[in-house]
């Protein structure tokens, strides 16, 4: 190395400015293991404490997108566009939104996530259909994005390996919710797919990592400036989350959900919610039309033959379209019931969250295995009226103990109270 790494350590931990030589070459060192976890580490709680500005984040983001391959996409013509959701309770936009805007002619190389915690990974919810590969090689990738304009895929071992490193360490020493670090994760990740544009979800609210707006709308803008930095057009909706996104909350339930929102059959948020990141993908595509063309798409069917083709070339069973049979749902149906009249004034997400978890339809570390069988269907939203014994919400899941214990819990979910309660706005704020 050229810089000696203990020194770059007190350096940060005094709240010095590093410069990119010196980020690079911790970065490198520690891709390359001659800078062991316990340094980094230690590195990671100085950024904690005394985070990093715009610029910093920027080299901290570039030297982890260089740490490993970068994708290159210029052979094909097409607009090169991709969506990150920073993850929450029933969102299953991605699921819709990629083959929408792929039947439109945008090209959509989406890297996505597994669950961990409380939220959800669109990973594991394709992974839910049977035969269904995430795990491509960079090469099958862009034989794919040739030929159908769309993959949905996990992240591989040659993209920003030095983010699976240092993610994987900040799980296990709680400097997971700093804005730098986070942003530099989710950007080198998405800069190294060889993107003209990104569009973000930035949620916040209970059923978020961000639980207030205003830290929200720091991460969206310290990722906005990032891209500016690095050329790549980006934009940013504010999204709240303190209400599920659609109704069901579970792997294999919300590929349904998603199907059915390609057949025009879906709920209003997650309809609103994928047409306004859709619009603004199409817009940094430069293609005219907005919401008019992605709803053709929809009412066509174009967008859900998409998804047809995604599956058939990853090697999903392509009857789960029209036969939901063929995919894990529980059986046993457990009702939950208001115990009193009302509104509905808050649902506690992050609950919702840990309680799918507890089911067996969540992870709370990587080595967990899922049942993706499990999970809950939500009738109501805050701000809506409830009678007296009216179902508020449903559990699947064919453990009947399980179901069981998780039943007294989901209740305790929904804070019902006489007062009239105005609805959440799902979104709140684009910033470009």
């Amino acid at each position: 190395m050229k810089f000696h790494v203990i020194d770059l350590i007190h350096k940060k931990r005094s709240g010095k400015r590093l410069n990119k030589e010196e980020i690079h070459s911790f970065i490198s060192g520690y891709t390359w293991g001659t800078i062991p976890d316990y340094q980094m580490a230690a590195f990671l709680m100085a950024v904690y404490f005394q985070g990093m500005d715009f610029q910093e984040t920027t080299n901290l983001t570039q030297a982890m997108m260089h740490s490993g391959t970068m994708i290159r996409l210029a052979d094909i013509k097409k607009p090169k566009i991709d969506k990150h959701s920073t993850g929450g309770i029933g969102d299953k936009v991605s699921l819709v939104l990629a083959p929408l805007v792929a039947s439109c002619g945008v090209c959509v190389p989406m890297i996505s996530g597994r669950g961990l915690g409380h939220t959800g990974g669109t990973l594991d919810k394709l992974e839910s259909i049977p035969g269904m590969r995430t795990h491509l090689s960079i090469k099958e990738f862009k034989k794919q994005l040739t030929k159908i304009g769309v993959a949905m895929i996990g992240q591989t071992a040659e993209i920003a390996p030095a983010d699976k490193k240092m993610y994987a360490l900040r799980d296990v020493t709680a400097t997971v919710d700093s804005i730098p670090l986070i942003a530099a994760s989710i950007m080198s990740k998405k800069l190294a797919e060889g993107l003209d544009g990104l569009v973000l979800d930035v949620k916040f609210g209970s059923g978020a990592f961000m639980n207030d707006f205003e830290d929200a709308e720091e991460l969206a803008e310290t990722m906005i400036q990032i891209g500016k930095r690095t050329r790549v057009k980006v934009v940013a909706l504010l999204t709240d989350m303190n209400n599920p996104l659609g109704e069901y909350i579970g792997n294999s339930l919300e590929i349904i959900e998603a199907i059915e929102t390609l057949k025009n059959r879906g709920p209003e948020d997650l309809m609103e919610l994928t047409i306004a990141l859709g619009e603004l993908m199409l817009e940094i595509a430069g293609i005219e039309g907005g919401s008019k063309i992605l709803e053709r798409k929809i009412m066509s069917g174009e967008a859900l033959h998409k998804f047809k083709e995604i599956i058939s070339h990853q090697g999903g069973d392509l009857r789960i379209i029209e036969d939901y049979s063929r995919l894990p749902v529980a059986k046993n149906k457990v009702r939950i019931l208001a115990p009193k009249a009302g509104y509905i004034h808050i649902i506690d997400n992050f609950k919702i969250g840990m309680l799918l978890v507890k089911l067996g339809g969540g992870r709370l570390t990587k080595e967990d295995t899922i049942d993706p069988s499990c999970g809950f269907r939500i009738y109501k939203k805050i701000g809506d009226v409830v009678k007296k014994r009216e179902c508020i919400g449903e559990i699947l899941c064919d453990h009947n103990t399980k179901a069981r214990v998780v039943a007294e819990e989901l209740n305790n979910v929904f804070t019902i109270r006489k007062k009239l309660c105005r609805p959440k706005r799902l979104i709140r704020e684009i910033i470009y």
